[in-house]
C-alpha cells in the first residue's frame, strides 16, 4: 500500500510525495519528473516496477506541479533541486542506496543535485546516491537558449497551457553549467534518449556522456520522440533494472 506525504521544503512550502514500500529493502529509487509534468502517469508504472525489483520507491510533485504548494513560474532548478533533497532528507536513505530517476528537466534535477550542485548542496557529490538514470535528459543549458531569448524579449511566455515562465527560471539556469556535473560526478549513469527528440537533441545526452568520466550506459531508441511509446518504456524499464542489477 502506497503511501502519501506533504513534506516542508520551505517555511510555508510543501511537496507532496507517494512513497512506494519494499519490504525488507534497504534501496531506493526516487523519481523526478519533467518540467511540466507531474508524479502520475509514468512514474507511478516506473516506481511499481522499481518495488518488484526490492526498491523502495518515492514519486512527488515540485512545487507549483501537481499537488504542490507554490506557483509553477517559481519553479527553478534551484527549487526543483531544493524539492528533491527534502524528500531524500525525509526517507533518509543509507550512503550509496539511492538511485535518482528524472525525464527531461528532472534528469537535469537529478544530476546537478547528485554532484551536489544547488540549494543545499556543497559542491561534492550526495553520498546517498549510487546511480543516475535519466530518459530524453536536460543536460546542457543550450536547450533552453531560444525560451530565454523570449522570455527575455517579452518578459515571460506561456509555455505551455497553464504553465507560465518568466526570468526566474532563465536567470536561474544562468547559474548551473554541466561541466560542473562532468567534474564532480563520480557515479553510474545511464542515459535513454529517442533518435527522434524534437525537444532535446539527442547530440545533447552524447555529448554530456562523452564529458562524463564515470561508467556510463547510453541507449538512443529508435524512431521514438520526447515521449516514449508503451513499448520503448517497457523496454527502457527492463534495460535500466537490468544495468542497475549489474552496479
Amino acid at each position: 500500500m502506497t503511501e502519501r506525504q506533504e513534506i516542508p521544503v520551505t517555511e510555508g512550502e510543501s511537496v507532496v510525495a507517494v512513497h512506494h514500500p519494499a519490504s525488507g529493502s534497504d534501496r531506493w529509487f526516487v523519481c523526478c519528473h519533467g518540467f511540466v509534468s507531474d508524479r502520475t502517469g509514468s512514474y507511478e508504472g516506473r516506481c511499481e516496477r522499481a518495488v518488484a525489483e526490492g526498491y523502495h520507491a518515492v514519486r512527488f510533485d515540485s512545487r507549483g506541479c501537481g499537488e504542490s504548494d507554490g506557483r509553477f513560474p517559481a519553479a527553478t532548478l534551484s527549487a526543483r533541486i531544493a524539492d528533491l533533497r527534502a524528500v531524500l532528507d525525509r526517507f533518509d536513505p543509507a550512503a550509496e542506496s539511492a538511485v535518482l530517476f528524472g525525464s527531461s528537466f528532472g534528469g537535469k534535477t537529478a544530476l546537478h543535485a547528485a554532484a551536489g550542485d544547488g540549494p543545499g548542496g556543497d559542491g561534492t557529490p550526495d553520498e546517498r546516491v549510487r546511480a543516475v538514470a535519466t530518459r530524453a535528459p536536460v543536460t546542457y543549458g543550450r536547450a533552453f537558449d531560444p525560451l530565454a531569448d523570449t522570455v527575455r524579449a517579452r518578459d515571460g511566455v506561456e509555455y505551455a497551457p497553464g504553465h507560465s515562465v518568466d526570468e526566474r527560471l532563465v536567470d536561474d539556469l544562468d547559474g548551473y553549467d554541466f561541466v560542473d556535473v562532468a567534474d564532480a560526478l563520480d557515479l553510474p549513469v545511464a542515459v535513454f534518449h529517442g533518435r527522434d527528440d524534437g525537444s532535446v537533441p539527442l547530440a545533447d545526452s552524447l555529448d554530456a556522456v562523452r564529458a562524463l568520466d564515470v561508467d556510463t550506459a547510453v541507449h538512443a531508441v529508435a524512431d521514438e520522440g520526447h515521449r516514449f511509446s508503451n513499448d520503448a518504456e517497457a523496454w527502457m524499464r527492463d534495460a535500466l533494472f537490468g544495468w542497475l542489477a549489474r552496479r
